[in-house]
């Protein structure tokens, strides 16, 4: 099926690699125009060229003032796809205040100032759609050292169904996409970080009951399918996508 995102307008947040990108372009690829963010331009500066549709903007999203001005100047939107986070390596012992607070702002009060700045317009129009990624690991289920990013990834779950409660009537749908361990430039970096790159990439894949690790593109199947009208009964959810990781 093709043009499943006709005539919508969309804005995804952490666009420069990994889902967030892939996304960007699922999106336009499927008809939408696509206002792609990223706090590293630079990172961006090949999408238009990938997709005609992708506008790069840079941005940092936990600069509320910043975030309502972007989206004030390149809005309204039909979807938001929030996407921008970052993940720390550690137990509570291991988390300082910076780490819990950087935790937190990058992967909850991000969410909250897009979907501020966005949810008045869908609000006006009737209709709209809200994809935040949160993440199998600790939000659905216990994952070792993940302490700081389990805690502020369960609370974008929680905001989600509270969003979604408080505007189940109005035509704007809020929904979490849950990914399992997805290979991305961000993992790699991480595993490459490792003193044993190898056996880490190993305890990484043996996560998954499938025995592999999610693509980018997997990911973005599944957001399309949240922001498309084809799950117009769909809101509240958290769409596990996790090679069985969770089973």
């Amino acid at each position: 099926m093709a043009g499943r995102l006709s005539g919508k307008r969309a804005f995804v947040t952490g666009a420069g690699q990994g889902i967030g990108r892939a996304v960007a372009l699922a999106f336009a690829h499927e008809g939408a125009e696509v206002i792609a963010a990223s706090r590293t331009l630079s990172k961006m500066s090949d999408l238009p060229g990938l997709a005609a549709s992708v506008r790069p903007v840079g941005l940092d999203v936990t600069n509320g003032e910043s975030v309502g001005d972007a989206v004030r100047e390149t809005g309204p939107f039909d979807i938001l796809f929030n996407c921008a986070g970052w993940v720390h390596n550690g137990t509570i012992l291991d988390c300082d205040n910076e780490d819990w607070a950087r935790s937190f702002d990058q992967n909850v009060t991000s969410c909250y100032h897009t979907i501020r700045a966005a949810l008045p317009a869908m609000l006006e129009r009737g209709s709209g759609s809200i994809i935040n990624v949160a993440s199998v690991a600790s939000s659905i289920t216990g994952v070792a050292n993940r302490a700081a990013y389990g805690a502020s990834k369960a609370a974008v779950i929680g905001l989600t169904k509270a969003v979604a409660r408080d505007v189940i009537s109005t035509g704007v749908r809020v929904n979490a996409l849950c990914p399992g361990t997805t290979h991305s430039p961000s993992l790699e970096s991480r595993i490459q970080a490792t003193d044993d790159p190898e056996a880490t990439r190993r305890e990484f894949t043996a996560r998954q009951p499938m025995g592999r690790l999610g693509s980018v593109d997997e990911m973005a199947a599944a957001a399309l399918y949240l922001a498309s009208d084809e799950s117009a009964f769909t809101t509240g959810t958290v769409m596990v996508v996790d090679g069985g990781q969770t089973l």
